[in-house]
């Protein structure tokens, strides 16, 4: 590739085009759902593959077939439009088969995290009001861990072909229901009145402490996801998407499938990301496309390189946390012509995404003025925003860190629709309201960026309560309030730091002790590697003998993400980093951190 050049406004405006036109005739009052592509896919495009997994292949019209056999087992039991249905299963084909089969009667779905157990897994069946489970046989021994007042009452296991089942007690075997159910289109009136707005299923949001919100996910949302995407990239009859990312997350359970119905084309399904089998998937099943999180392209550039590395049919890939070094020397080492980086969270009510092949940009807004977005100024170091002396919001310019909001917007079209969370509240937390005029809302992204000149957008960090690791949200307040009821520490204060050589920030706690020589760092390990999700456990701890606080008692993160792990940078405090293998905290060393593959903490990264 030459060296980029800056296209002009129109330009870039005519690429995001190519996919918005594709949505412009979309209304939330439209009485039209993913059950209805699915079925227009299946007439259309009966034969050509849909889902392609190990040596599976699932066509349009087998997908259909098998859907219809949900669908008519979950109205025999009673389901119907409106009500929940919890699904906690590893990815295979029947994972996508089973939403958009309930989707056929109107009845929602619960996408569960597979690592959720315990009283993670019950708060989220709870907080949706789930009247039923479907339960991979291999996922069973979660449940079964529940007491019983926990799990819906209808129950249903079921386990992927030539897999043994659990034997969960109480549950029925959902493959008997299957089989003896039909395989013909329910009868459209099992929908009626289902529109565009409406939930298809719900997604949790990243939950730090088994406490995740979970948003609502509509069929508009759904439709206009794979329209979007696979008019950016210009999909056609002969692309290939491949999903390696759990389907119950937006990233990948969202744009790879929903792609894949709006252009009549497959998608390979991997179980789980493998390094190895990468581009041996890509090759084998010609694969032009993939969604990637930033972590993923530095597992695959980690790989010791080959001569045939660029032989491959791979030539764009959306997705986000990509940074420009890996962005430059991935594209080159693979050969891959375009990426489509982009910045938005699942529920949010505005996206941006990089057309212009920009290295490094998330993507640029051409006409800020005609979107529903503000860039407003915040304040990292008090963790709040700038205020002029009327106490509103100040936009940023070109340069200057700001949040992300944009304007819930009303009316029937498909922008700045916010759909919300199950829980009120979570869903209030997220607005600002009368930010420009008396009565407006505005949605907070809680992401920071810089733009340029050009209005090319540049991910800065997450709001100081928030970070990313391993691909997942953590709430630092969250984690802090679990860490609390550990006996010993007077304060706590959970924040993010940077390790060279990974994506997002690795979670770190600076614990206040009057006796520091009362810090068990085994039992510490064991608190939190039982109350926390595993991605949310804290990787290093400093212990201090005070805590460095604003003057209204508000803990100050700055200072300590700055000193990271460093032993020269931290005042003498005693640094620990988590041994998983071991199963406690030990003192950060040289030969510590090279064992565990922690590079030395750097402030530039």
């Amino acid at each position: 590739m030459g060296e980029w050049v800056v296209p002009s406004r129109e330009e870039t405006m005519a690429r995001i085009m190519r996919g918005a036109s594709r949505v412009a005739g979309f209304s939330r009052d439209m009485a039209y759902t993913v059950a209805d592509r699915l079925e227009e896919r299946a007439a259309d495009h009966a034969d050509t593959p849909f889902i392609l997994f190990e040596d599976e292949r699932l066509t349009f019209a087998e997908a259909n077939a098998r859907a219809n056999r949900v669908a008519h087992a979950a109205a025999a039991a009673g389901l119907k439009k409106g009500d929940v249905i919890a699904l906690m299963m590893y990815n295979r084909p029947d994972f996508v088969v089973m939403w958009l089969g309930l989707a056929k009667i109107g009845v929602v779905t619960a996408l569960i995290n597979t690592s959720a157990t315990g009283t993670v897994l019950a708060h989220a069946m709870k907080q949706v009001g789930a009247k039923g489970l479907i339960v991979d046989s291999e996922l069973a021994g979660s449940v079964a861990e529940l007491d019983r007042a926990d799990i819906p009452a209808l129950l249903w296991e079921q386990a992927e072909t030539g897999r043994p089942m659990f034997g969960l007690a109480g549950a029925a075997d959902f493959n008997a229901a299957m089989a003896a159910a039909s395989d013909a289109n329910p009868d459209r009136s099992a929908r009626a009145g289902v529109v565009m707005a409406d939930p298809l299923y719900l997604i949790f949001t990243s939950g730090t402490t088994g406490l995740p919100k979970a948003a609502k996910m509509s069929h508009m949302r759904f439709l206009n996801a794979g329209e979007m995407m696979g008019g950016l990239m210009q999909f056609g009859p002969d692309d290939v998407f491949y999903c390696v990312l759990p389907l119950y997350h937006g990233a990948g359970g969202m744009v790879v499938p929903s792609t894949a119905l709006a252009f009549g084309v497959p998608f390979v399904l991997r179980r789980k990301f493998s390094t190895s089998g990468f581009w041996q998937d890509v090759r084998r099943h010609k694969i032009t496309s993939f969604y990637y999180i930033g972590e993923i392209c530095r597992y695959l550039m980690n790989a010791p390189a080959k001569p045939d590395d660029a032989d491959n049919s791979l030539r764009v890939m959306t997705g986000a946390g990509l940074k420009a070094d890996v962005w430059e020397a991935f594209t080159k080492r693979f050969g891959v012509n375009w990426v489509y980086e982009g910045l938005g969270s699942t529920e949010a009510n505005y996206g941006i995404t990089n057309v212009d092949n920009k290295a490094g940009s998330v993507g640029r807004v051409p006409y800020p003025a005609h979107t529903n977005m503000k860039f407003v100024r915040y304040d990292i170091e008090n963790d709040d925003h700038v205020r002029d002396a009327d106490g509103r919001l100040v936009e940023a310019r070109p340069g200057e860190v700001a949040e992300i909001i944009a304007e819930v917007l009303g009316g029937n079209g498909v922008g700045g629709y916010f759909e919300g969370y199950t829980s009120r509240e979570a869903t209030e937390q997220k607005l600002l309201r009368d930010v420009i005029k008396p009565g407006d809302v505005w949605f907070r992204s809680g992401d920071l960026v810089r733009f340029d000149e050009e209005d090319y957008f540049y991910f800065v960090d997450r709001i100081g309560n928030t970070f990313r690791w391993k691909s997942e949200n953590v709430s630092t307040e969250e984690v802090a309030a679990v860490l609390s009821a550990f006996r010993g520490p007077e304060i706590v204060n959970v924040y993010g730091v940077a390790v060279p050589g990974t994506e997002g920030r690795a979670g770190m706690v600076a614990l206040t002790y009057a006796d520091r020589a009362a810090f068990d760092p085994q039992a510490f390990y064991r608190f939190a590697s039982e109350k926390l999700a595993h991605y949310a456990v804290p990787v290093f701890v400093r212990l201090s003998g005070t805590a460095d606080m604003t003057t209204t008692f508000k803990l100050r993160k700055v200072e300590l993400q700055r000193a990271g792990y460093d032993p020269a940078r931290v005042d003498g405090d005693p640094l620990f980093v988590a041994d998983p293998q071991a199963g406690r905290y030990v003192p950060v060393t040289a030969e510590a951190l090279d064992r565990l593959g922690i590079a030395p903490f750097n402030p530039e990264s």
